[in-house]
């Protein structure tokens, strides 16, 4: 943050652009739907019919993708974090520009 503790600044010294999110976003739910396809697929091939093997094999993904997509979680996260904090500064921006009190 800013020497004044609301507006980021990027190395430059200007406003700081927020981070992308879409690509986290797409990594993380690309990564959630191979975990839970491939334990499907897995407990299918092991034996177990359709619905036992679609049933188990999503409730299995769930831990499975918390352990394995960790760090682009914790980034998605960041990301969204530092939009928030973005908006907000923009929101106060806003505000203190139409109030005249800048």
């Amino acid at each position: 943050m800013a020497e004044n503790g609301s507006v980021p600044a990027s190395p430059s010294g200007g406003r700081a652009t927020p981070p992308r999110i879409l690509p986290w976003l797409l990594m993380y739910t690309v990564g959630r739907l191979s975990i839970a396809a491939a334990l499907v697929l897995i407990l299918w091939l092991v034996g177990l019919d359709f619905w036992s093997g679609l049933l188990f094999g999503l409730l299995l993904s769930m831990p499975v993708s918390y352990l394995l997509l960790r760090p682009s979680r914790e980034r998605l996260n960041e990301s969204l974090a530092a939009r928030a904090v973005a908006r907000r500064a923009a929101k106060e921006d806003l505000r203190s520009r139409l109030s005249g009190t800048e």
